[in-house]
C-alpha cells in the first residue's frame, strides 16, 4: 500500500527531554521508551512516545553546535513513494532540499525540504516492509 503524500511520523525536537518528557506524559499519558538515535554514531537516545503498545510520536534530542538557535518545534515526516523524484518534483514547484537524501539503517530514506513558503519537513522513503 502506498503511504505517499500521508503523514508518516510526528517527532519533537527538542532541546529538553526530560521537560518533555514530563510535560506530554502528564497531558496525554504517553510513556517513553528509549533507543539508540539511528543513522548516527552518537549516544544521545531517542524517545519514542506510546500510549500503551501504540507508536505515536518520537523525541529528538538537539544538540550544539548544530541546532544552535532553533527553538523547540514538532517536525512531520511526509511519506513519498519515490524520495529522488519528489525531490525533483519539489524542486520544480519551489521547494528547495535543506538536507540532502540520507539513510536511517532499517528505516528508510529521507531529505529535509523547505516548500516555497519556508515551512520544513522530511520527504520520507521507508525501508520496504
Amino acid at each position: 500500500m502506498s503511504h505517499h503524500g500521508r503523514v508518516y511520523f510526528n517527532e519533537l525536537n527538542t532541546w529538553d527531554p526530560d521537560a518533555a518528557k514530563t510535560y506530554y506524559g502528564a497531558v496525554f499519558g504517553w510513556s517513553f521508551v528509549e533507543t539508540p538515535t539511528a543513522g548516527t554514531d552518537n549516544q544521545r537516545p531517542y524517545h519514542i512516545a506510546k500510549i500503551g503498545d501504540d507508536v505515536v510520536a518520537g523525541m529528538f534530542t538537539m544538540v550544539s553546535p548544530h541546532f544552535d538557535g532553533i527553538p523547540d518545534h514538532w517536525f512531520t515526516y511526509l511519506a513519498v513513494d519515490d524520495l529522488d523524484a519528489a525531490i525533483k518534483t519539489s524542486d520544480s514547484a519551489g521547494g528547495k532540499v535543506t538536507r540532502p537524501p540520507f539513510v536511517i539503517p532499517d528505516f528508510g530514506r529521507m531529505a529535509v525540504v523547505a516548500g516555497p513558503t519556508g515551512a520544513y519537513q522530511a520527504f520520507f522513503q521507508p525501508a520496504d516492509d
